[in-house]
């Protein structure tokens, strides 16, 4: 039996399935970074999630910063795209100034810190820490590749 198929199904078929997601790196003036450990995994990492179709990614990083941790942010710049290969992520995270609001945490959040650079090392797993430190370097924005875990290189 001979099946027909569409150009059009043939590329659905054939298109990745990616998501997007976007993060805040978020400094104080005195330096210190702004972290969450998860609900859903106990892992510390920058707040941030998916981004909704009907937002920016400048208003999503504002909106899940606000949702995970109750501070407001000034987004300043793109630092760095990161995507994990494993799970088809594509991570946006991007620099920003808190600029009120009071730590709380979430359905989303256990725990919210300010956290030194070196906290960040200790604390995250090598592919959430580097996002944190790029966004410090302002060299970026850097394009990275991770497992999940640690950073692969090309």
């Amino acid at each position: 039996m001979l099946l027909y198929m569409s150009n059009s199904a043939r590329e659905a078929q054939s298109t990745p399935l990616h998501s997007v997601s976007v993060a805040g790196a978020v400094v104080r003036e005195d330096g210190r970074l702004l972290a969450i450990r998860r609900a859903d995994n106990g892992r510390w990492e920058l707040p941030g999630g998916v981004l909704e179709l009907n937002e920016s990614p400048q208003e999503g990083v504002a909106r899940e910063v606000w949702e995970e941790t109750g501070i407001r942010v000034k987004v300043d710049e793109l630092t760095g795209i990161y995507k994990n290969m494993t799970r088809g992520v594509v991570a946006l995270v991007f620099r920003c100034k808190p600029s009120g609001g009071m730590e709380r945490t979430s359905d989303e959040s256990t725990a919210v810190e300010w956290i030194t650079p070196g906290e960040a090392s200790e604390l995250m797993a090598e592919a959430y820490a580097v996002r944190l430190l790029d966004a410090l370097d302002g060299a970026g924005p850097h394009v990275r590749c991770h497992d999940g875990r640690r950073l692969i290189t090309a």
